[in-house]
């Protein structure tokens, strides 16, 4: 036995909502999915969550929201992510921080998923190691299920792909999401663990990784605060599909998912 599990790649803004509005239904008959995640963490505005955007992406058919450095953008989510467990910020954030940054979900046919959400240090904040978080968010996770996906939350592609490695064998998904750049690197190392370095962006791609163009050109050339629109133009959606075998949590296929919509 088998499950697809389709994770969606960050999604940016009003455009990026509706985007995955349009597609997923199709995407969910067409691969026969099973699970389906979605980095969040940019859905309101490019930037940050809201109960509202919240709601429209799990009305949408999303099982589980991962996040990244962006969790806290909007005042309202901290009561957020303390109020819906589906909602996840880094686990490597330092003790007492609100929410949770790991989950164990259960699929409409009865197979349990555990999901891990990390964030990277490299060019990144300070945060706890997300090696040694999650060795033991992984340990507790096992007691539970031996299906464990992890989104990864980083800039340094050499960050990414060193937990790939770490990781491999112990877990069946490690996908890296920040960069809004798909990557080219889907593989199953020789563990069992699928990997993708960046699952890339569900939004605007007439934009600078899914802001405006003249917005982000002026603040490189001045180096002033500048306030983000959202493009509406060459909207497409990324993401990654992984088949994991519902017995051992071994990977056995991964595609990398690029619609234009």
């Amino acid at each position: 036995m088998s499950i697809n599990i389709l994770f969606i790649g960050d999604i940016i803004g009003k455009p990026g909502r509706q985007a995955l509005s349009r597609e997923l239904h199709r995407l969910v008959d067409r691969y026969t999915v099973d699970l389906i995640i979605a980095n969040g963490e940019n859905a309101a505005g490019g930037f940050g969550l809201t109960t509202d955007t919240a709601k429209e992406l799990f009305d949408t058919g999303v099982h589980c929201l991962t996040s990244g450095n962006h969790i806290w953008d909007k005042k309202e989510q901290v009561p957020l992510v303390l109020a819906d467990q589906r909602i996840l910020r880094p686990a490597n954030y330092a003790e007492g921080v609100p929410g949770a940054g790991s989950v164990v979900v259960t699929t409409p046919g009865g197979v349990k998923v555990g999901i891990l959400n990390l964030e990277g240090r490299v060019y990144m904040k300070n945060l706890e190691c997300p090696f040694r978080t999650a060795d033991r968010e992984i340990e507790r996770l096992r007691k539970e299920t031996p299906l464990i996906f992890v989104d990864f939350h980083a800039e340094a592609t050499s960050e990414k792909s060193a937990l790939g490695w770490y990781l491999d064998g112990r877990v069946s998904a490690v996908v890296g999401t920040h960069t809004h750049v798909q990557t080219a690197d889907e593989r199953i190392l020789p563990q069992g663990t699928a990997y993708l370095t960046d699952a890339g962006m569900t939004g605007s791609f007439d934009s600078v990784i899914g802001i405006g163009k003249e917005e982000a050109i002026r603040k490189f050339l001045t180096q002033l605060p500048a306030k983000f629109e959202i493009p509406k133009k060459d909207i497409r959606l990324n993401g990654v599909l992984i088949g994991v075998d519902a017995q051992n949590g071994k990977a056995l296929s991964i595609e990398r998912i690029t619609l234009s919509c």
